[in-house]
């Protein structure tokens, strides 16, 4: 305990300092009395300059890391020839992996899924020193060889200085969301010299939304941080790109969209290869967490010894795959590659970047899209010249077209790719191809992803689900036996017209469950079933059989269920109410779910996220550096099976928290009444020394996690 206590201290030492700046701020804002339109503006400048500012002082750490690595390092040790592949990205992990354990969680990985979370749960608060540490740790990861892009990390930490500024004005929940938005912005447009681009990431990946305040003001940032950017790094473009590329037929078009449907594969192969190396990794608990990076990195160098000598594709100072590959890209612009070099780093490309993420390192999927995307786009035109050499255009166009391809397929954000890729070549001729391929790419890809992208996919995994960036799908928590109604007024199936109109008013309902002489569900009947049959002048002794909805087209929900099932299901046909009924017997009437129910489950379901995140965070104030997730799968036979959770909160560990629990796919929050059944998944935050007593209390046996 006494080795905690001064990382404790000191953590609390921090939050009061932040705290006391904090009021300082919003107290100076106060006296002074700005309109709020006027803090809306300056405070969106305010991070367009930080976060150009930061993404000039993360490009030159960067380059100073690279040049350690890869120039001065080899000059000290030239007798040992070109081990520094093999030995600088596995220093590179071994500072990483403790920089990132011990002091930001929150920087593992390629930074835009926490932003997204901090921005639909967390009122767009994250933590101030993400930015320090994502910027140390992003920087040892790129410039010791690591294959990852400088545009994830730039947008955390673009995100995170906006969100600092919110927290010290005391801003509200939707401006401080507001300021992420215009420091990712600020990022994108500061890294690619593509304002236009910046804004339109923030706003369709971030937000999930566009709207003119939201756009005013992440605009301003992206201008300024794009203009730091211009005034140091100079007015151009990401990528040198050498001709105005366009169609040379339009026979193209079908070869566009075969590109297309190529690139939706390979952007779903990426984003299963780089979550199932994350598996991988988290499942090899002999090993710490914070070491996984270095060995990451000693796998990435061994790659890099072994493939000029496998595939006959040489490298000089650095192998391709290292590093963000920006000028790689340029020479598949420049029809520089042969097709063999192409398809052969468009597969390196894919394993370096899943061993340097999934392994813990820090950086951004964007780049390694990008450098996958040209890959591909020119060996298809390598090939296609091939069969049809008089009708396409020069390797480099298709080069160009498939780098946005395969990006939006990942990430499934076909505007931002159409606008970067017209940002970076300023050229209208190749616009039509590139947002034909796009578009189908995207719509290829999200049914095999299942709706999920590369930035989504990880918060799902975490319980997590997104929709239009803050569309929060917290009802996946809550199932329907919890909510739903179980005293139903009910109508038979022989009365009248004026009879149902008689209920209709007395009980204020719209809709009421038909029942047929044995008490079982036959239909349902609406108000509007009603009103047509008055507009159809039908006679006063029609019956509700009549006009109601029956059985063999009603759609039901069952208890077992969960409300974001039902949402689906109410959504899709613009119902208003579902009968609940018994899965062992489907005509018989349990309840019913009303719109009224969604609302009240939606509020259950945020009030337990609200105890799970308060909870989580005493647990880290108490243990900084002494806790971490633990899954757990229930066998058929362990203790916690059958039983409710409050029969066992007595023999689980003090500072324990169950996260979550899946269970046939679906995520579930645990509560006091949640019963454990066989097979269920468990994640559960504990400190490190009471995982042998969590699986006491579940399994009923002591056993570390392996």
């Amino acid at each position: 305990m006494s080795t905690n206590q001064p990382e404790t201290t000191a953590a609390k030492n921090a939050v009061m300092a932040f705290q006391s700046v904090s009021q300082w701020f919003s107290t100076a804002v106060e006296r002074w009395q700005l309109p709020p339109q006027a803090v809306l503006l300056t405070t969106a400048l305010i991070v367009g300059v930080g976060t150009g500012y930061g993404a000039v002082a993360f490009r030159y750490l960067i380059r100073l890391v690279d040049w350690l690595g890869y120039d001065w390092f080899p000059s000290v040790t030239q007798s040992w020839g070109v081990s520094y592949v093999l030995i600088i990205p596995t220093l590179g992990g071994l500072i990483v992996g403790p920089m990132i354990y011990f002091f930001a969680r929150e920087a593992k990985g390629h930074g835009v899924p926490e932003v997204m979370e901090a921005v639909a749960l967390k009122g767009g608060r994250i933590r101030p020193v993400v930015a320090i540490v994502k910027s140390l740790a992003s920087s040892l990861s790129i410039g010791s060889g690591g294959s990852v892009g400088r545009e994830g990390p730039i947008v955390q930490i673009g995100s995170a200085l906006g969100s600092t500024l919110g927290q010290l004005l005391h801003l509200s929940d939707d401006r401080i969301r507001n300021l992420v938005a215009c420091g990712a912005a600020g990022g994108i447009a500061a890294t690619f010299n593509a304002p236009i681009a910046g804004v339109i990431f923030a706003l369709e990946v971030i937000l999930g939304e566009f709207s003119v305040q939201r756009f005013g003001t992440v605009v301003i940032s992206a201008v300024a941080a794009s203009a730091i950017g211009r005034a140091v790094f100079g007015d151009v473009p990401a990528f040198a790109v050498p001709i105005e590329y366009g169609l040379a037929s339009a026979w193209e078009y079908l070869f566009y969209l075969v590109l297309g449907i190529l690139a939706a594969l390979v952007g779903v192969i990426f984003v299963r290869a780089l979550y199932w190396s994350e598996d991988v990794f988290e499942r090899w608990k002999s090993v710490p967490e914070w070491v996984q990076p270095a060995i990451g990195g000693a796998l990435l160098g061994a790659i890099a010894l072994l493939y000029p000598l496998v595939t006959g594709v040489h490298w000089e100072r650095s192998p391709q795959i290292f590093n963000v590959g920006y000028q790689v890209i340029e020479q598949a612009l420049s029809n520089q590659l042969a097709v063999s070099a192409l398809l052969v780093l468009l597969v390196l490309k894919l394993i370096a970047t899943s061993l340097t993420l999934g392994s813990g390192g820090s950086g951004g999927i964007f780049a390694p899209s990008l450098f996958m995307g040209a890959m591909l786009g020119g060996a298809f035109q390598y090939l296609i010249q091939m069969i049809f050499p008089a009708i396409t255009a020069p390797p480099g166009a298709y080069a160009l077209v498939g780098m946005g391809a395969v990006f939006a397929a990942a990430a499934h954000a076909p505007i931002t790719a159409v606008i970067i890729l017209f940002e970076l070549t300023g050229d209208y001729r190749i616009i039509l191809p590139l947002m034909l391929t796009v578009v189908v790419a995207t719509l290829v890809a999200q049914p095999l992803l299942k709706g999920e992208s590369i930035y989504t996919l990880k918060l799902t995994r975490r319980g997590v689900n997104l929709r239009r960036g803050r569309d929060v799908d917290v009802l996946q928590a809550v199932l329907v036996e919890e909510v739903m109604r179980r005293s139903v007024d009910t109508v038979s199936t022989d009365i009248t017209l004026p009879e149902l109109s008689d209920i209709f008013t007395r009980t204020r309902h719209h809709g009421l469950i038909v029942l047929d002489k044995q008490g079982k569900v036959w239909g349902i009947v609406t108000i509007t079933d009603l009103d047509r049959a008055v507009s159809r002048n039908l006679p006063r002794r029609t019956t509700v059989a009549e006009i109601a909805t029956p059985r063999d087209r009603l759609l039901v929900a069952y208890p077992d269920e969960t409300m974001g099932e039902v949402l689906t299901r109410l959504s899709r046909r613009g119902l208003g109410r579902l009968p609940v009924v018994s899965r062992e017997d489907p005509d018989h009437l349990l309840g019913i779910i009303r719109r009224a129910d969604i609302v009240r489950a939606y509020n259950l379901a945020l009030s337990r996220r609200a105890e799970l995140q308060h909870r989580a965070r005493r647990i880290q104030l108490r243990n900084i550096d002494g806790t971490e997730f633990v899954d757990i799968t229930l066998r058929q036979h362990d203790a916690a099976v059958g039983k409710p959770l409050y029969d066992l909160s007595a023999d689980l560990p003090d500072a324990c928290l169950l996260v979550s629990l899946r269970r046939d796919g679906r995520m579930l929050i645990p509560h006091g009444d949640t019963v454990f059944q066989p097979y269920d998944h468990i994640t559960a935050f504990v400190r490190t020394q009471d995982v042998e007593k969590l699986y006491a209390c579940l399994r009923g046996e002591n056993k570390t996690v392996g």
